[in-house]
């Protein structure tokens, strides 16, 4: 990846969901509302869509390339970030998040 790349991380679970859990940087619009948000994610960026295990993202994945975006699927969805170790942080303590 280029230096000068600007990269979203988009989370596309539900409220509840993200609130138990979620990667530091990720930006969260739940799938249902995205198309409603779209204009809220840099449609310059790589766009790396997140769910639990990768139904969802792969859904949002192709309705947002089918609208000018360059969005990719992340394999596994939070589950695998979980199990890979990645750090993760929630709406409460922080110490306290899990996805599973």
């Amino acid at each position: 990846m280029e230096s000068d790349e600007t990269v979203v991380l988009l989370d596309v679970r539900e409220d509840d969901e993200w609130a138990l859990g979620h990667a530091p940087t990720a930006q969260h619009i739940a799938l249902v509302d995205l198309p409603a948000r779209m204009d809220e994610i840099d449609i310059d960026a790589e766009v790396y869509v997140v769910c639990r295990q990768g139904g969802r993202s792969i859904v949002a994945v192709e309705f947002l390339n089918s609208v000018g975006f360059d969005a990719y699927h992340v394999d596994g969805g939070m589950v695998a970030w979980q199990v890979a170790g990645l750090p993760l942080t929630s709406d409460g303590d922080p110490g306290t998040a899990k996805i599973f």
